[in-house]
């Protein structure tokens, strides 16, 4: 009469033992990752002004390189469906708002080249300055804020985003005509170009509320440089760069992540950025904030 009571005893210790052994861990694990701790009740809006966007479907040009039998090429236009953009920055970072995470210990200082002013846009920062400074910024809002995408980045800027396609025909095999286009436009790029650093506002808005884009600021985003060759109009072989990263301003830029200052050296093709600088998303998504974690301890980048 006892040994079925025995039996339900060792398979109740068996099925049990595993499992407290595993919340156990689980709950070292989230100990180590700061789940228990107290997040900074600071609100966003009291470091920055903000500006949330419906979702919308959108058209853009594709980021990269684009390559096809052997030529360069314009990268395919897509059609998006995006999701809403809860929470993004109205205005690149400015040098007040950086020197408060300097002055907290958290990012490098700015060369005093690039010192302009507090309500001037922070520039001479590199992808590595920036990251670092959504690290501080998200800890003092207890919520992750990170780069956007170069996605995310085309659809925020709206009608401000510049396309900079050159219009030649991928079909031809004339490499003259792109190299003509090429020249053209670099050298109207150059003739253009106003590289002094305006005042926060100065380019204006768009139909989305947030300021200054395609002005003289590049703003760095967390999109991998990538070349693509197509066979037709299917991406046959993508290479990521990534420590190369798409900056986005009057046109696409790709940069190395430890570039401060574009004028000397790190823009794989092209005429370089005026300058480099940045604003910030933030991420909702339901696992952001344990990637906020694996972030603030070096696990990630």
């Amino acid at each position: 009469m006892r040994t079925p009571a025995r039996k339900q005893t060792v398979s109740l210790l068996s099925i049990g033992l595993p499992i407290v052994l595993l919340i156990g861990s689980s709950a070292g694990i989230a100990g180590q990752l700061g789940y228990f701790e107290r997040p900074a009740a600071r609100a966003a809006s009291d470091l920055a002004e903000t500006v949330s966007i419906p979702a919308g479907t959108f058209t853009y040009r594709a980021d990269g390189e684009f390559y096809k039998n052997g030529f360069a090429v314009d990268g395919p236009m897509i059609e998006k469906a995006m999701p809403p953009v809860p929470s993004m920055m109205k205005y690149q970072v400015s040098e007040g708002e950086y020197g408060r995470c300097v002055e907290a210990g958290k990012c490098p200082t700015i060369a005093p080249a690039h010192i302009r002013g507090k309500d001037f846009p922070v520039t001479g920062v590199s992808y590595d300055d920036a990251t670092a400074y959504a690290r501080w910024f998200s800890e003092k809002t207890g919520e992750s804020w990170v780069l956007p995408t170069y996605e995310q980045m085309a659809f925020a800027a709206g009608s401000k985003f510049v396309d900079d396609a050159l219009g030649v025909d991928p079909d031809s095999g004339n490499p003259a005509l792109r190299w003509l286009a090429d020249y053209e436009r670099e050298t109207r790029r150059k003739a253009e170009s106003d590289p002094e650093p305006k005042v926060r506002g100065h380019f204006g808005e768009n139909e989305h509320g947030l300021a200054d884009f395609a002005g003289n600021v590049w703003e760095w985003t967390s999109t991998c440089h990538r070349r693509v060759d197509l066979a037709g109009a299917t991406p046959a072989r993508t290479n990521l760069a990534c420590g190369i990263y798409v900056t986005v301003g009057q046109h696409n830029s790709p940069m190395s992540s430890f570039v401060r200052d574009p004028k000397t050296g790190g823009c794989a093709v092209g005429a370089p950025p005026a300058n480099l600088g940045f604003r910030l998303i933030r991420d909702d998504r339901w696992y952001a904030g344990l990637l906020k974690r694996l972030r603030d301890r070096g696990i990630i980048s």
